[in-house]
């Protein structure tokens, strides 16, 4: 080896060291892999909330239910936004007959016999620029 090829590997080495201690990760994910997000994410915010109401259309419960939990949250960036989401939905005290569309209004059972949380995993393909919206999956078990 060349001492030219050798001070550019000392180099390299250094600079790699000065990276991994600066707490610099190196390691990128895949383009177009899911990504973790925020619960806060506000795209997130209204895919659940489309999904929670997706839900209660076609539930034959006489109560509405309303996300109570996120437990996991990815987008994936393919031809629009792919939303994977793991997420807890209960009943909450507001009847269907009621027509109270405003879920932030409803308050959960408290526990009790009415007390019910499923624990639902949905996937979402969303196209913004034609207006689209796919579930593409939506399981829910209690």
């Amino acid at each position: 080896m060349g001492l030219k090829t050798l001070l550019l590997v000392s180099l390299l080495l250094a600079a790699l060291e000065l990276s991994l201690a600066a707490g610099v990760h190196l390691v990128r994910s895949m383009p177009g892999s899911p990504l973790n997000i925020s619960t806060d994410d506000r795209g997130l915010q209204q895919v659940v909330l489309a999904a929670t109401y997706s839900f209660n259309n076609q539930s034959n419960d006489a109560f509405l239910f309303k996300p109570s939990a996120i437990t996991r949250a990815q987008r994936q960036i393919v031809k629009g936004l792919r939303y994977i989401v793991d997420l807890e939905i209960s009943r909450t005290v507001c009847r269907k007959r009621d027509h109270n569309n405003n879920l932030s209004k409803c308050d959960l059972q408290p526990k009790g016999r009415l007390h019910q949380t499923f624990h639902c995993h949905f996937e979402v393909w969303l196209i913004p620029w034609e207006n689209e919206t796919n579930v593409q999956v939506f399981l829910c078990k209690s």
